[in-house]
């Protein structure tokens, strides 16, 4: 398979892998099953990252993450994902005097 012919654009790119799934005898359905999943989890990918789904449409068309989904995965295969209201993502500044974050044990007075 030539990774040149793969569009760029996102909404022919998924035509694209529809396309080359068929080619290659399975489906986006085919594939739900195998994992597990319903069909419209499988077709989240389309619109929304989703890197366990990303992973089998890869395997299943023989490419990987990076080549199909350029935008969203790094050259090492991780993810390309911000999750700016991850605990880990905030400043230590902002956890210690956030109200949501812990304040130590309240009984015993320590801190953390």
């Amino acid at each position: 398979m030539n990774t040149a012919e793969i569009p760029s654009d996102p909404a022919l790119r998924w035509e694209w892998i529809k396309f080359q799934l068929r080619a290659k005898g399975t489906s986006l359905a085919k594939l739900a099953r195998e994992q597990h999943v319903t069909g419209p989890a499988l077709k989240n990918v389309k619109r929304t990252p989703y890197p366990r789904m990303e992973r089998v449409i890869a395997k299943a068309l023989g490419l990987t993450v990076q080549v199909l989904w350029p935008e969203r995965w790094d050259a090492h295969g991780n993810p390309n994902r911000q999750r700016p209201k991850r605990p880990e993502a905030m400043s230590a500044r902002m956890q210690k005097h956030n109200a949501a974050c812990d304040l130590g044990h309240r009984k015993t007075g320590t801190d953390n």
